[in-house]
């Protein structure tokens, strides 16, 4: 499970970024991997509209957001927005982020393609402002909404905080630990008491891909799932990406990563192999299962499509055992 934060303040151990270490630690706390952008110190291009987005679902730009940002955006399964109130919106910085995923809305609504995610990722706010004006964060809300919206995420709410100038001043604030304890297991709730299931490959560029994006549409309610490659490649599979599409299915931005990777944390209930051989993992405790699985990686779209069938039928045959 991955909780990421999107820190969108300039100022360094301001109040935002106080905020956002306390709601991500109590995260942590509850078994979350947990990851922290600095968006402001990121290179983020802002939006160009060069239209490419509408037309193909990528960015032409290169940047952060091609490198790591969208990837982890897709692989999260909460989104945590911080960022404090400039002229009644969300930092330049954090808004150029937020605009650049109109590639994401673009794949979402032009496309018609369902990121594996989508049922599951849950999106928050958080926000601190010097004055206390009474409508002072309705812009942050309703960019919030859009936002989360277009990267696939449930908007959970948000926990602001008024009259905080002066840098630290939040720590002293009476109710800081209680109102972040509180809004971080409201919206982690259901998620951490799901088992984790491993698909594990040899290079996480197919199989275990796509059985890891079945497995998440399908049960991702009752099911933390990650996959894993014995031997990582560089990519995953492209031939893979586009017979998953031809199931209305979004593989975009997803990275090979290697079992160690993928064990990191609390460990998995159950693995599933498929093709690694004597490199897939041992855990203690957890349930082995092997799906003798052709590889299709160098064969013809057909044989592609003809393991992804077979991907689906078992992946809903290992959710009917869960009943």
């Amino acid at each position: 499970m991955l909780a990421l934060g999107l820190q969108g303040s300039p100022r360094k151990k301001g109040n935002t970024e106080i905020l956002l270490d306390l709601f991500m630690s109590e995260l942590a706390g509850q078994g979350f991997d947990t990851h922290v952008v600095e968006v402001c110190r990121r290179n983020i291009e802002p939006c160009k509209e060069l239209t490419v987005c509408e037309k193909k679902g990528i960015c032409p730009i290169h940047d952060d957001m091609e490198s790591d940002i969208y990837g982890l955006l897709r692989q999260a399964d909460l989104i945590i927005a911080a960022s404090p109130v400039f002229f009644y919106n969300v930092t330049a910085q954090l808004k150029a982020l937020i605009d650049r995923c109109q590639a994401l809305w673009a794949r979402k609504y032009m496309l018609k393609l369902n990121d594996p995610g989508h049922r599951i990722r849950r999106g928050f706010l958080l926000s601190v402002a010097a004055t206390a004006g009474k409508q002072l964060f309705d812009g942050l809300n309703l960019t919030a909404k859009y936002f989360f919206d277009a990267v696939a995420a449930d908007f959970k709410g948000s926990l602001t905080y008024r009259r905080m100038e002066s840098r630290g001043q939040i720590k002293s604030h009476p109710s800081l630990q209680a109102d972040v304890a509180q809004a971080a297991a409201q919206l982690a709730e259901g998620l951490t008491q799901r088992p984790k299931i491993l698909f594990a490959c040899r290079e996480n560029a197919c199989r275990s891909q796509m059985a890891a994006a079945f497995a998440r549409i399908k049960s991702g309610d009752r099911l933390d799932v990650v996959s894993a490659g014995s031997q990582p490649a560089g990519q995953i599979n492209p031939l893979m990406v586009e017979v998953m599409q031809e199931k209305g299915i979004d593989m975009g931005f997803l990275s090979p990563r290697s079992l160690d990777q993928a064990l990191a944390g609390r460990p998995p209930q159950t693995i599933v192999t498929m093709g690694c051989g004597e490199q897939c993992p041992y855990v203690s405790g957890a349930r082995r299962l092997d799906w003798d699985l052709s590889d299709p990686a160098g064969q013809s779209i057909e044989v592609m499509r003809a393991v992804r069938d077979e991907i689906e039928s078992k992946v809903d045959a290992f959710i009917d055992t869960l009943k």
